[in-house]
């Protein structure tokens, strides 16, 4: 593995990328730049997955899918088996750092949950990401205890939502309430033995009353949320990202994200929205046509605004970057330099 890196300390910029971090929406002028990470195309990335038995059975695998992902046990091994064993290697040497530190201070070694974000946007397969890693993560040694929140149980309720007319910009950084998330993440990263997080219905498309989601000391605790990668915002100087040790971005395409999304949102009305007690059962009995011309409305006038404006510029501040092709599979994948 460390061969196959050093070999990558300077890369040139594909011919699609701009900026610091490859870019597949804009094509680049220059014939090269100088990049802060490192790229690996998909062969490349694969070939660094350990020789081990495949850590996960089909059937689990469909268990973790999302709507329309072409999850299998090939992806799982070429791509996330390998990030799993890199992530574990962090963890290991985060802990190692943290021990010389201790001594260094002369105080009590006491290891605090490493944690994780993972940032990108609706559709583009984060959440299920976020759920392999955890399965992944925990079958390694030294990380048997791996939880897992979204940072949806830190939107507002709907009512307050509501109340401050926020309701069509759920999702943007100021529909969450990031005192508390902040709050939350701060308490794990200190070692607390119990810290509490709301819970969010998909269902109900709310916050749940009096139903929380507990964390008891962690060994990694994955975070994973739309915009988890937000710098601090006005009049603030901490951000929930300052409080991650390694961060991941799911990219895509801004074209392939819109037509997942509308796929998905196709299965959903088939399915989930089929329920009368399901917010959005009133979409239920729009015909195929109404649903597409709807999503289509939803995305251009939430989702797509969301990811250009707050979602995508937050991707150069990741450690790692998860480029999707228009298949859902991971094609490269970029690792911020040491």
């Amino acid at each position: 593995m460390e061969a196959i890196l050093l070999a990558r300390c300077w890369v040139p910029a594909p011919p699609d990328y701009t900026g610091t971090v490859p870019d597949p929406q804009s094509p680049s002028s220059h014939a090269a730049q100088i990049s802060p990470f490192i790229e690996l195309d998909r062969a490349d990335w694969a070939a660094l997955a350990p020789s081990m038995p495949a850590p996960l059975r089909e059937t689990e695998i469909v268990q973790l899918r999302g709507l329309g992902e072409p999850l299998d046990p090939r992806e799982v091994a070429e791509v996330y088996l390998p990030l799993s064993r890199l992530l574990n290697l962090y963890v290991g040497g985060t802990k190692s750092l943290h021990k010389v530190t201790s001594e260094f201070l002369r105080e009590r070694f006491e290891s605090t949950p490493f944690v994780i974000g993972v940032a990108g946007s609706v559709a583009v397969g984060k959440s299920t990401i976020a759920r392999l890693l955890r399965e992944l993560l925990a079958r390694w040694e030294h990380t048997p205890r791996v939880e897992l929140i979204t940072t949806d149980g830190f939107l507002f309720p709907n009512a307050e939502l509501e109340r401050r007319g926020l309701m069509a910009r759920k999702g943007f950084p100021e529909s969450y309430d990031r005192r508390a998330l902040l709050r939350f993440v701060s308490e794990v990263k200190a070692g607390a033995a119990e810290v509490r997080a709301p819970f969010y219905s998909h269902l109900a498309y709310d916050i749940v009353k009096d139903a929380q989601i507990t964390v008891r000391r962690p060994d990694v605790l994955i975070v994973e949320g739309l915009n988890v990668l937000q710098p601090p915002g006005p009049g603030h100087r901490l951000a929930v990202s300052d409080l991650f040790d390694f961060t991941i971005y799911v990219d895509a395409r801004t074209s392939d994200i819109a037509r997942w999304y509308e796929e998905r949102f196709l299965k959903l009305q088939r399915g989930a929205f089929a329920n009368p007690r399901s917010y959005f059962h009133r979409f239920a009995s729009l015909t195929e046509a109404e649903a597409r011309a709807r999503s289509r409305e939803i995305w251009h006038s939430i989702n797509e605004p969301n990811l250009l404006q707050n979602i995508r510029p937050t991707r150069s501040r990741a450690s790692l970057v998860l480029r999707k092709g228009s298949d859902h599979t991971v094609s490269s994948v970029l690792l911020r330099k040491l």
